[in-house]
């Protein structure tokens, strides 16, 4: 095996992903790329001039348990156990309780938001732990931290992002494993551009990756990014329910599956 460190990241066909792929390859990283559209991954790993020694692309729909799991082994066995393992696959869309059809949408944030990070850190977690060192990085989201109306499936499923990572770190406690909790605020990715709303702060995804990479890098537990969403955040987070409640009225809301 090679002693270039190793990170594996889901959802890696673009986006955030696909930003931190570039970042830490630039960091000196081998790639482990996950993601439903095989192809693409390959596509960007050539045009990036990485050869087999540099990437493994794995394709891999987190919500399929027995497939995420595959892609880990097949990981491990080609590449080695990765130094890092960044859980980024995730889907945002707004969901209306009064529509029936809205709750399978639910069910499917659920399985790729929070089940789909679990089943990410999976194959890893007891081979770090035999290893003695290792990050386990969640994506999780500024959005889990209070719910905004029309987000309810987005909000609750990064709510439980960050109280999984938080549960995983106190079990990993004295391992040598380490477990990070990211939250990116607004980020210009695919997902965030159909927004009908304002996006302050709103970062471009390289600039993303680059502070995401500093972070775990720097052994932080739990880092905002950008810091000034965190203070929006937690602002919100004191509030009042009913001043809270009475400042998001008549917000546009989350865009609904097929809108």
């Amino acid at each position: 095996m090679s002693s270039r460190p190793l990170v594996f990241i889901t959802g890696a066909s673009s986006g955030i992903g696909q930003a931190l792929a570039l970042h830490y390859r630039r960091g000196g990283y081998r790639l482990a790329l996950v993601a439903r559209r095989e192809a693409e991954v390959r596509a960007w790993a050539d045009a990036q001039g990485c050869g087999p020694e540099d990437a493994g692309v794995y394709a891999a729909d987190v919500r399929d348990l027995a497939a995420i799991e595959a892609a880990g082994r097949a990981c491990i066995a080609a590449q080695g156990v990765p130094d890092v393992v960044i859980a980024n696959a995730g889907i945002s869309v707004g969901i209306d309780t009064e529509v029936f059809d809205d709750l399978e949408v639910m069910r499917s944030t659920f399985e790729t938001n929070v089940i789909g990070v679990a089943a990410t850190f999976h194959p890893f977690a007891r081979a770090m732990r035999q290893r003695g060192s290792g990050t386990l990085v969640g994506i999780a989201s500024v959005a889990g931290i209070r719910g905004l109306p029309g987000h309810g499936a987005y909000c609750s499923s990064k709510a439980a992002v960050i109280s999984y990572c938080e549960s995983l770190r106190g079990e990993l406690r004295g391992s040598g494993v380490r477990v990070v909790t990211l939250l990116p605020g607004y980020i210009d990715t695919p997902l965030t551009r159909e927004n009908r709303y304002s996006m302050p702060f709103l970062m471009q995804a390289s600039d993303f990756a680059e502070r995401a990479f500093r972070a775990v890098e720097a052994g932080a537990s739990y880092r905002v990014i950008p810091w000034q969403m965190g203070v929006v955040a937690k602002l919100l987070r004191l509030l009042p329910n009913t001043l809270f409640d009475r400042a998001l009225a008549g917000r546009p809301r989350k865009h609904r599956r097929g809108e």
